[in-house]
């Protein structure tokens, strides 16, 4: 789910990957610590569960990340919040890139249910369930509330995992900018029926949630638009992007030091107002810099 980097700091770098926490995940913690301090004969079993949730949803992320590198895009960063967490990828603009790298996160809970009932079976069967009320609690609300992620993100309302994945699926039947219109429009009737179980849960943390989902979806909107228009203008011929492949659009989309909008490719990396040669550029379908020189002929 995404999350603004603002307002985290760094705790640690794994294969490659800063991992950062929000300071609002510590006053949730605090919070929910002492709602349910009576859940257990210690608050440390409190503390285990909520250490377990954080590592869930870490291993969740990092599930994200990775599958999006198998693909050949770039993850480095992963950002933990009260809502979930958030693996900022940058699949390579396919479909089926990313299905891969959104699916993969979902795939991580689904691994973690078996692992649960394994662990819970084993100790049960060396009866050290018997006499540990407090264990055989903590085991089973950790597999619920796996299970509980797990059902809660794939349902298909952008732009939680089951509504990402939905618009990867559609993108292959009607394209980029219309799939992700379609997904931000179920994603508004999931915002709803959110908005109806808060309201009659009368649950504070759902209503968040809506108002959350319904502010993605109105960037989704106006992302699809962008897209639709950008898809309708034409292409430059003989170059092509050396990441994704794609051939530029014609168009002042780059902008010069100098705060001149020029199209890139019309006059060879160079500023119409400065004069000032461009080696580098960025290309407006997968947004990965690249050398102006390593533009291929396209075929």
């Amino acid at each position: 789910m995404p999350a603004n980097r603002q307002g985290s700091f760094r705790l640690f770098r794994i294969a490659g990957i800063d991992v950062s926490i929000h300071w609002s995940w510590f006053l949730v913690a605090a919070y929910e610590l002492q709602y349910r301090k009576s859940d257990y004969s210690s608050p440390a079993w409190n503390v285990a569960e909520y250490l377990t949730l954080f590592g869930i949803v870490l291993l969740h992320e990092f599930g994200h990340a990775l599958a999006c590198r198998q693909t050949g895009g770039k993850s480095d960063h992963i950002t933990l919040w009260p809502l979930g967490g958030i693996a900022y990828v940058q699949p390579p603009p396919r479909p089926g890139a990313v299905l891969w790298s959104i699916a993969a996160g979902p795939l991580v809970n689904v691994f973690l249910v078996p692992a649960f009932i394994g662990i819970h079976y084993a100790l049960l069967q060396a009866g050290m369930l018997t006499d540990a009320p407090d264990l055989r609690r903590y085991l089973h609300m950790v597999a619920l509330i796996n299970l509980g992620l797990l059902i809660f993100n794939i349902l298909p309302v952008y732009p939680l995992d089951g509504g990402q994945i939905l618009r990867a699926l559609l993108w292959f039947v009607i394209g980029r900018s219309k799939s992700l219109l379609a997904a931000c429009s179920i994603g508004v009737i999931g915002c709803i029926a959110i908005i109806g179980c808060a309201i009659h849960l009368q649950s504070i943390w759902l209503g968040i949630i809506a108002v959350f989902v319904l502010q993605q979806c109105w960037i989704g909107f106006k992302q699809a638009k962008a897209l639709s228009q950008m898809e309708k203008l034409p292409k430059h011929d003989g170059f092509a992007c050396p990441e994704c492949g794609e051939p530029p659009r014609q168009g002042e989309f780059w902008i010069c030091k100098c705060g001149a909008r020029f199209d890139m490719f019309a006059t060879n990396g160079v500023c119409p107002q400065c004069h000032a040669q461009h080696d580098k550029t960025v290309c407006t379908n997968c947004g990965q810099p690249s050398e102006f020189g390593k533009w291929k002929v396209a075929p």
